[in-house]
């Protein structure tokens, strides 16, 4: 009989972790390369609609700005160098493209009013869109579904496409505390310590909105209880969780798609 192998200790086993800067400059070129990779990977999943849909990261050097991508920009062939850095004010200051108003208008307000938080997402996905459409919230019906768990808001008001301060403030108060909101008729937002952690909370959000539509469709969803909710949430809903999760489509769009790191 052969013998079973040694396990390998625990310690020389590599687990992927969000990588530590040593300097401002390094983790610029990181969060624009992530920004441009997550962009890229939207395009693949559909949720671009036209000059719809944003995601920015704060400036590690200068937090009070934030890069976003180009207004009419396709998702598909960004790339980290064609982002554009824009102020407070909505003012390009580093760039040769316009950004964006309802990017700056509501991007703006939220990274003002949650200044721990580095990356904000927003798109027009077809399901997050349709839960939006009836003004509710995500149920606990799956694992998936309980990292949000008391942990996501709805802004149950729509005025139009948000292009005043006042709109962006409404809506930065309506996320709070929060990982992600739902805007009535309108669709998601997502919040992150890096923008893995955001851009994977839009993915799981949007997937999560499909299968509560496709649960509710064939019948009455059975709901998880409230205290394997929460236990649920404290084990999934961080955002280490969500960088971790993240990383398989990373990989995946920076090996497939490596042109976009310039």
């Amino acid at each position: 009989m052969t013998d079973m192998p040694e396990p390998i200790p625990a310690e020389r086993l590599h687990l992927a972790m969000p990588p530590v800067h040593e300097s401002a400059v390094d983790e610029r070129v990181y969060r624009k390369q992530r920004l441009a990779g997550a962009l890229r990977l939207f395009a693949r999943l559909g949720y671009e609609e036209g000059v719809a849909g944003h995601i920015s990261v704060r400036d590690p050097e200068a937090p009070d700005c934030f890069w976003v991508n180009p207004f009419g920009e396709p998702f598909a062939t960004m790339t980290a160098g064609r982002l554009i850095l824009v102020n407070g004010d909505g003012q390009v200051v580093r760039g040769t493209r316009h950004v964006n108003q309802a990017a700056f208008a509501v991007h703006a307000a939220v990274h003002r009013a949650r200044p721990g938080t580095v990356a904000v997402v927003h798109s027009h996905s077809v399901h997050g869109r349709a839960l939006a459409a009836l003004g509710e919230l995500l149920d606990p019906i799956s694992q998936e579904a309980c990292a949000f768990y008391q942990d996501h808001a709805l802004y149950d008001a729509y005025t139009g496409v948000t292009v005043d301060a006042a709109e962006g403030k409404r809506v930065a108060a309506a996320l709070g505390p929060y990982k992600a909101v739902i805007l009535r008729n309108h669709g998601l937002l997502t919040v992150g310590d890096s923008v893995d952690a955001a851009a994977w909370w839009f993915v799981s959000m949007e997937r999560c909105a499909q299968v509560q539509l496709s649960a509710r469709a064939a019948g009455k969803p059975v709901l998880i209880d409230h205290r394997d909710a929460l236990a649920t949430r404290e084990q999934l809903g961080g955002d280490l969780v969500a960088w971790i999760s993240y990383q398989p489509l990373w990989r995946r769009i920076a090996a497939e798609e490596p042109e976009l790191m310039s």
